[in-house]
């Protein structure tokens, strides 16, 4: 059983620093694709003619 706390004491800074970095990168991701989906709706909506732009474009 001593064996196993001392590779936990040698691995756990190794796994808690790889779980941070998956955890920002996660987050980066995850912000990254949000932006571009809500640049994508408001670019749609702006290039959308409405009201007498869509008169004027039939």
């Amino acid at each position: 059983m001593d064996d196993f706390w001392t590779y936990f004491e040698v691995l756990a800074p190794s796994i808690g620093v790889g779980l941070v970095f998956w955890l920002a990168m996660r987050a980066i991701f995850r912000a990254d694709r949000n932006e571009r989906a809500t640049e994508a709706a408001v670019r749609q909506e702006f290039n959308e003619p409405t009201g007498r732009d869509a008169e004027a474009h039939q």
